[in-house]
């Protein structure tokens, strides 16, 4: 998000601002419908049931899809970015601003609540019915006799086996790197509000240097993970639920430093105000919401 103001909120036009019409909306629907169709044909590509005439023939319409999304963030945010520098905000738009990133984070709460929800129906029902508990005695005995009903489910139907990730090495890390950039973070925001624009942006600054030294630390635990713990995607539901859980959280922690270099950059050059920084507080409140999602990833994925 990125709506801010120069004027106090009693300086605000009254009226609510209608922009003019914007080519963003119809080029983002393009450009989404590239990405997916690309995503949809990479996937299919790469699993044992792609037609294999078909393979690598649209493969190019996913980096063509993906520059395209970051293309389309980058011009309408620089349209907002410039409305908003133009004092042409009202306190009708900053509510709606408000509103509608409320929403958006409470989507992204339903988003993972969904993964969460898939791991906790395999460890409580799949696990223990294919285990001979309960009404999976008859599924025990037809599908895998030989299973038993422990998690991380490490051993597969083919027999190969693979090793759980350890809460206490670089996952512990991760952990105290994502708090003590909430720490860096409200420490940014607290300056912003008193008018210490130098130490805001040194914090801002080591806030999104914290969130680069994570993802690092998630690509090195990746590369540990496939080399020599044999932890995969493919690794059953335990390698499925650990790559999609993690995974899509360090989407998360990307998006999230990307905006806080571009709140940092934005800072630097005096576009945050006391009276009016909404977009700092939109990343804020994003930022802190994957720091949020990592704790329970972290005690339920890693730990539990």
């Amino acid at each position: 998000m990125t709506h801010t103001s120069n004027l106090p909120h009693a300086d605000k036009p009254t009226h609510y601002y209608v922009p003019e019409s914007s080519p963003w909306p119809i080029f983002g629907s393009a450009v989404l419908f590239v990405f997916v169709l690309g995503a949809g044909n990479m996937i299919q590509s790469h699993s044992q049931s792609g037609i294999a005439a078909n393979e690598g023939t649209l493969n190019f319409l996913f980096p063509i899809g993906l520059l395209g999304i970051f293309a389309l963030m980058f011009l309408w945010f620089r349209d907002t970015i410039r409305e908003s520098m133009g004092h042409m905000n009202s306190l009708q738009m900053d509510r709606s601003y408000r509103q509608g990133m409320t929403w958006f984070i409470f989507s992204e709460v339903m988003f993972f609540a969904a993964f969460f929800g898939a791991l906790f129906y395999a460890r409580q029902f799949s696990v223990p019915w294919l285990g001979g508990e309960g009404k999976g005695a008859m599924t025990h005995e037809v599908l895998w006799p030989q299973f038993q009903a422990l998690w991380p489910l490490v051993k597969m139907p083919s027999g190969e086996t693979t090793q759980a990730m350890g809460p206490w090495g670089l996952p512990f890390v991760n952990t105290v790197i994502l708090l003590t950039s909430s720490v860096t973070l409200t420490i940014a925001h607290h300056a912003l509000l008193v008018g210490d624009r130098r130490r805001q942006v040194g914090f801002l600054a080591l806030t999104a240097l914290l969130g680069v030294i994570f993802l690092a630390c998630q690509v090195y635990e990746y590369q540990h993970a496939y080399a020599e713990l044999g932890l995969t995607l493919d690794a059953g539901i335990y390698g499925s639920t650990f790559f999609m859980l993690t995974g899509f959280h360090g989407l998360h922690v990307t998006i999230g430093t990307l905006m806080l270099i571009v709140m940092t950059l934005r800072s630097m050059k005096g576009h945050m105000t006391p009276d009016s920084h909404f977009a700092f507080e939109a990343s804020a409140w994003y930022w802190h919401f994957v720091d949020v999602v990592w704790l329970f990833l972290f005690v339920t994925v890693y730990w539990l």
